[in-house]
């Protein structure tokens, strides 16, 4: 007995029902928890919550480390426990809260908020790889300069005001290097805009191969960058300035097959050596420096209060 018109409409419905069941079984295999800071030094970052342990706080063997002021060195960790993600406090100072209560051991929810110390707050979430990828875009559009893609100008000024209250409140080291492109005015009525471009991307390429995983880069305006340098003393930061100028000035520049000759002209600054009471005299001080150094010849790397 054939099967009837009826037949073949069960048939497929059920064939549709099946796929989709199988689409939403491997998407749910997609999806993973997520840690979203939303506020604080390491704002828009995502770490995925893998393993059993993740440890959160300022030591250097946390899993995710945070520097803002008022956390722990070992503030709180994260475990999963099966199908279930639970956040546990460890003895921290100030404590972990949960959508802003104060918890010891709690079962973390899809969306749930958790504040440590005054700056950080964090979010807990459920993404599959889509979400993720849209959350970097995001992320990369709001902190990332759109040519060089190192950090942009207001990241850097939230993430300076930080570090110097966090170096300020706890008597520690902080190195600010300031540094531009010399004569660039030149190389873009020469060679053009687009030959400008290509320098500064080359130069943020250069940079962000020497700088540390927790040091700041960030275009700070036109051709000019800087980089923050956490527990860096003044003499060290004017180091790395040196070797970047160095690195600099041995590279080759090139655009549409023609050398372009690009050197840069370096400034720092740090505390507790700079009399500054607010970030922006930091500021002042490093492109001080920078300043004396373009003054006295270019190419070469000044350091503030030396």
């Amino acid at each position: 007995m054939s099967a009837g018109p009826e037949d073949e409409a069960d048939a497929t419905r059920i064939t549709k029902l099946s796929g989709l069941e199988n689409e939403l079984r491997q998407r749910k295999q997609q999806v993973h928890a997520y840690l979203v800071v939303l506020a604080g030094s390491n704002v828009g970052e995502m770490h995925r919550v893998e393993g059993p342990e993740i440890v959160i706080g300022r030591a250097t063997s946390a899993t995710l480390r945070l520097h803002d002021d008022g956390i722990s060195r070992r503030h709180c960790r994260i475990l999963q426990l099966g199908a279930r993600v639970v956040i546990e406090d460890l003895q921290s100072a100030n404590g972990t809260l949960v959508n802003g209560d104060l918890v010891h051991h709690h079962e973390l929810k899809d969306g749930d908020k958790i504040r440590l110390g005054a700056n950080t707050l964090l979010k807990f979430a459920y993404q599959d790889k889509l979400d993720e990828r849209f959350q970097q875009q995001m992320y990369d559009a709001a902190l990332r300069d759109g040519l060089t893609r190192v950090y942009n100008k207001k990241f850097f000024l939230d993430r300076l005001e930080t570090e110097f209250a966090y170096a300020k409140r706890h008597q520690t080291m902080l190195s600010l290097v300031m540094f531009d492109v010399d004569h660039f005015k030149k190389v873009n009525d020469s060679y053009g805009h687009l030959a400008g471009d290509a320098v500064l991307v080359r130069l943020a390429g250069i940079t962000q191969g020497m700088v540390r995983t927790e040091d700041v880069l960030a275009r700070y305006g036109g051709e000019e960058f800087a980089v923050i340098c956490r527990g860096i003393p003044l003499l060290n930061g004017g180091i790395l300035g040196e070797r970047l100028r160095g690195a600099v000035e041995q590279s080759t520049f090139e655009f549409q097959e023609r050398r372009l000759p690009v050197t840069i002209s370096v400034g720092v600054a740090a505390l507790p050596e700079a009399p500054a009471s607010t970030p922006q005299e930091l500021i002042a001080h490093a492109d001080g420096a920078l300043y004396e150094a373009k003054r006295t010849g270019r190419n070469r790397v000044c350091i503030s209060g030396l």
